[in-house]
């Protein structure tokens, strides 16, 4: 099972955060925004939308989901040739 991801801590607050933003997860995953849109289009990342108006949404990760999209994608290493 890999390692799981730290969790970050909202500033000036202690507790974790649940929600990450589009930048932390392409920080996280080490790829574009558009790759985790792309994960998201694709239905393979889950999303909670901030809405709050008729304006752009604002969407967030769940930290847990970010974590089960990196458990589904973890493949064994494979073995090394003698």
């Amino acid at each position: 099972m890999p390692a799981a991801l730290p969790v970050p801590v909202l500033k000036d607050s202690p507790m974790p955060a649940r929600l990450l933003s589009i930048p932390a997860v392409a920080a996280a995953l080490d790829v574009d925004r558009r790759t985790v849109y792309r994960f998201i289009a694709a239905g393979e990342l889950p999303i909670v939308d901030l809405r709050t108006g008729a304006g752009r949404s604002r969407v967030r990760v769940p930290a847990a989901g970010l974590e089960e999209f990196i458990a589904s994608r973890s493949v064994a290493s494979p073995r090394t040739r003698r």
